[in-house]
């Protein structure tokens, strides 16, 4: 007993050793190729900013943090295929399990580790990525309000200056700016100001804060008062200056400021689970307050007020005259004056009411908005932890599976699995945020996936499945293009048994009926409803395949080489297994999910046509085989 254990102490230790490595090197990558990817998504607002190398480092440290809990499900995936194709690959887990050790044993300690990361992965999408989302973010923000470093280029006009417009024809190697021509627009674009020089210079102060443009012999163009040439569109007075040198003072701030932290506070990205639990909880109370406040006021506005008519007693007292039910005869009989301005009176209501309740419509929709985005965050930082474990079951199994490690085979499949994840987690995630989906199913939608498919591959593994076989997918694919296996017999050369050929004829005959009456039955395809109503298993099919097979064999005793080339005539008939369908819970299942149903019922009616072509060309083999062992009967007499 202590020596069993002392071997797998020695197993567990060998199987840890193996994907550790494995885990920290494809950790290390993968944040790489992310923290590479957010590089490429916001270099556009770090370069030429003039930032300081500290301010860089700070924001690579925060997006690694906040990059975390997307790459170690990723991590996870490539570590587990590479660590158990490289076991399957040196007939290692092949050792372990002829000497008695089941797959899920020997994922036992790694199992284990998963957990314990996938708990460590909460808690630091909890306690630790908060902060530095708000970190990041800040700096993000500041980054791109900050104002670009000058770099004005030659032969087009550069908008990087706020209120100007510059053109540099040619630019010399000390700096010197060659025909420059310059449009201000700071003072509006009534009051534009056109400044064409031979050459200039570029620099800014030492505060960092203005930008001081020195020119050399020009012109400079402007209106002088756009009041008065409003009313006289003939003569516009303007001015004109020339100059020899000029020097304009711009407000050029290229400092770099950092935007106050307090602006992502109360943002969902920078709340724990107990902060957006309890923004939620209290903000969704207050809403349905509003919502049952404003009710009783719509229906007050709607209603009461806009279907009545005030009207004036002798005493001058102002009462409602005029009901719904009686505003067509009072309408009728009203002069022209009082229609119209009755019209005008029910416009002008309707416009108030409508502009009213869509300034307090966009109110309520931003705060479902802000609820529907912390209770997307909530769910996240479970579904991102759990996905740590679902992976590394798929890519475990996968691995077991497919028996190569390395980088390349294992790369392109969890590349591809991750992408996958992707696609389903970033649908939901938009599909909840927007309101179409609850927050839940859209973001419970990829877990529900990976769930399946590590289900899936985890029970192949176990019972050593043949998923990746060539042979075995090369089969399926002809099986379902049509083009299924013959039938290849030859005639004995010792018959211990002969057929009795009276027999087969008879049951020949009673399997043409029952073929006969079976295609008639499945000769039109049910409708889609009715489909999911019927029985699956196909039991009469099931009944006349065995028969067939039993004269088959029967006839295979023959010593006449017709009666053999007759057998191979008939078609292999392969019904379609649909048993995880026997069930009505699973089969509703599928009929609700439209798009799965319709394609197992796509698939249904093709292969039930070739099972109807098949059963005809099987009557027809029936009839030529009686006729053949007719005549060799009478020969034989």
């Amino acid at each position: 007993m202590n020596s069993d254990m002392f071997h797998i102490k020695r197993l567990y230790s060998f199987i840890l050793g193996t994907f550790l490595p494995l885990l920290l090197a494809t950790f290390s990558f993968c944040l790489f190729v992310l923290l590479m990817q957010f590089l490429w998504k916001y270099v556009n607002d770090m370069v030429g900013k003039g930032v300081e190398m500290k301010v860089l480092v700070q924001m690579f440290f925060y997006a690694a943090n906040s990059l975390v809990p997307m790459t170690l499900p990723l991590a996870i995936l490539l570590a587990s295929l590479m660590a158990f194709g490289n076991l399957g690959e040196h007939f290692e887990l092949l050792a372990m399990k002829a000497s008695g050790i089941s797959l899920i044993r020997i994922m036992k300690p790694l199992i284990m580790l998963i957990i314990v990361i996938c708990v460590f992965a909460f808690f630091f999408q909890n306690t630790i990525l908060p902060p530095a989302q708000v970190k990041l973010w800040t700096i993000v923000s500041s980054l791109r309000q900050n104002s670009p470093e000058l770099e004005i280029p030659e032969g087009s006009f550069y908008k990087g200056i706020p209120g100007y417009n510059v053109y540099v024809q040619k630019k010399d190697k000390d700096g010197l700016l060659r025909n420059m021509t310059i449009y201000d627009y700071s003072k509006g674009f009534n009051k534009v100001e056109v400044t064409v020089a031979d050459s200039g210079r570029l620099h800014i102060s030492d505060d960092k804060k203005f930008l001081i443009l020195s020119l050399y012999n020009g012109e400079s163009f402007g209106n002088a008062n756009m009041r008065e040439s409003a009313y006289n569109q003939e003569h516009i007075p303007y001015l004109r200056e020339t100059f020899s040198r000029r020097n304009v003072l711009i407000e050029f701030d290229s400092n770099f400021n950092m935007a106050d932290e307090s602006i992502m506070q109360n943002r969902y990205i920078s709340k724990n689970m107990h902060e957006l639990h309890t923004f939620v909880d209290s903000v969704g109370v207050e809403n349905d307050s509003v919502s049952r406040e404003l009710a009783p006021m719509f229906v007050k506005q709607i209603y009461s007020l806009t279907f009545s008519r005030e009207g004036v007693h002798s005493a001058g007292s102002q009462i409602d005259t005029i009901q719904t039910k009686d505003f067509k005869s009072f309408y009728e009989n009203a002069a022209f004056a009082q229609k119209l301005a009755a019209l005008e009176n029910a416009k002008s209501r309707t416009d108030r009411v409508e502009n009213d309740y869509r300034w307090k419509m966009g109110q309520q929709s931003d705060v479902l908005r802000q609820i529907r985005e912390h209770q997307v965050e909530y769910h996240r930082r479970f579904t991102l932890s759990l996905a740590c474990i679902l992976f590394f079951f798929i890519g475990a199994s996968l691995g077991a599976i497919i028996r190569k490690g390395g980088l390349g085979l294992p790369a392109v499949i969890s590349v591809f699995l991750f992408i996958l994840y992707y696609i389903v987690d970033t649908f939901g995630l938009k599909l909840a945020r927007q309101g179409v989906w609850q927050v839940w199913e859209g973001m419970w939608m990829s877990t529900a996936l990976l769930a399946s498919l590590g289900v899936f591959f985890t029970y192949k593994a176990v019972n050593d499945s043949v998923i990746t076989s060539p042979d075995a997918w090369r089969d399926a694919l002809l099986r379902f293009i049509g083009k299924r296996e013959l039938r290849n017999y030859s005639r004995k050369e010792v018959i211990m048994t002969p057929p009795d050929y009276q027999k087969d004829i008879l049951m020949t005959e009673n399997w043409d009926m029952e073929a006969n009456l079976y295609v008639d039955k499945n000769q039109k395809l049910p409708f889609y409803l009715t489909f999911w109503q019927q029985d699956l298993r196909d039991r009469q099919l099931k009944h006349l395949i065995a028969s067939m097979n039993h004269w088959i064999e029967d006839l295979q005793n023959a010593d006449e080489n017709l009666i053999i080339g007759k057998l191979m005539d008939y078609p292999v008939i392969n019904p379609l297994n649909l048993n995880f369908l026997n069930k009505s819970t699973p089969r509703w299942t599928c009929a609700v999910l439209f798009p799965f149903g319709i394609i197992i019922y796509t698939l249904y009616a093709f292969k039930q046509k070739q099972i109807n072509n098949d059963l005809k060309i099987a009557i027809k083999v029936n009839d030529e085989l009686r006729k053949a062992i007719v005549n060799i009967s009478k020969n034989n007499l």
